[in-house]
Order: structure tokens, then C-alpha cells, then sequence
């Protein structure tokens, strides 16, 4: 079980890596040229252009912290938890991350996120078996 929640939030690295991208590549259409992956790391942190961002960072956040504890057994609960907080996010129905959705509505044109996310959703069904 550790081992395909590893491989789940690495594919979530990826897509968010692809989702950080789009952002900063809007961003620099509107003010020009992040000057580094320091100033790119400030507005990641304070600008609100990437503030769209947030929850999935939070997700993958927590994710990693239950993978981090090595003397923990994971079980389907887990699987679950993860599956459930990934609807959350995706579901048209929560108010809550309706900034994320729609950031990611923008983002999905582009042929890295689409392959980022499709690999991480081939990961998460793979966890159903």
C-alpha cells in the first residue's frame, strides 16, 4: 500500500509541478519575467496569482506526512481518505476550492497537465485493485 501511495503522490508532484507552470507562465504574460526560482518561490508564498494553488499543496502536503511515518501500516482507510479529498477538490458541487477549479479549468489545455493528470488518476484507480 506505501509503496502505491508513493507512486500516487509523486504523479501529484507532477501534475502540480505541470498546474505551477500554467500559473507562472500567466503570471509573466501579465507583469514579465519571474527573475529566479527565488522570486518564484515569493510568489508562489504571497502573490495571489498562485493562491489557486494552495489546496492541492496542502493535500499533497498531508499526503506526504502520512507516507513519512514509517511506523504506521497503511491500509484502504488511507486510500480512501485520499480519494475522497481529491473528489473534494474536483467536485463542482464544493464552494470551497471553486478558485483551484477554475485555475485548473484554464491550466487543462495544456498537453503537460492533461498527461500529468491522466497519469495520476491511472494511479489512483490502480489502488481500487
Amino acid at each position: 500500500m506505501r509503496s502505491r501511495l508513493t507512486a500516487l503522490a509523486q504523479g501529484l508532484r507532477h501534475f502540480h509541478s505541470a498546474l505551477l507552470d500554467f500559473a507562472k507562465g500567466e503570471y509573466e504574460f501579465l507583469h514579465g519575467p519571474v527573475g529566479g526560482p527565488f522570486a518564484l518561490y515569493a510568489l508562489v508564498m504571497n502573490d495571489p496569482s498562485f493562491q489557486w494553488l494552495r489546496p492541492l499543496s496542502g493535500l499533497m502536503a498531508t499526503l506526504d506526512e502520512v507516507l513519512d511515518t514509517k511506523d504506521t501500516t497503511l491500509t484502504e482507510r488511507n486510500v480512501q481518505d485520499v480519494r475522497q479529498a481529491l473528489g473534494l477538490l474536483f467536485a463542482e458541487s464544493d464552494t470551497r476550492f471553486a478558485d483551484f477549479r477554475a485555475g485548473y479549468t484554464r491550466a487543462r489545455g495544456e498537453a503537460r497537465v492533461r498527461e500529468t493528470e491522466a497519469h495520476w488518476r491511472e494511479v489512483l484507480s490502480s489502488l481500487e485493485a
